[in-house]
């Protein structure tokens, strides 16, 4: 099973609200995911927008686990090295 760490949306309409979710990556976006480690909302202050599980997010990196492209670009702006 191919596990990926990716963003599932939630909000409405031109007021996103994500999840930074563990998941399947044959799952569709909104689909069931493993576990939730964090959240991203774009809207809210730069000092509030995102909040993660580090302990886990290690935890599922080192279990072989892919970022996506966007959430590792998030990972990066909050100093968190990627091995």
């Amino acid at each position: 099973m191919s596990v990926k760490i990716r963003l599932k949306r939630f909000g409405t309409k031109k007021r996103p609200y994500y999840r930074i979710v563990v998941m399947d990556s044959r799952k569709p976006r909104d689909g069931r995911t493993i576990e939730e480690v964090g959240f991203y909302h774009p809207i809210e202050v730069e000092d509030k927008q995102v909040s993660i599980k580090e302990d886990r997010i290690r935890d599922w990196l080192n279990h072989g686990a892919q970022p996506s492209d966007t959430v590792r670009r998030l990972l990066n702006k909050l100093k968190f090295h990627i091995k």
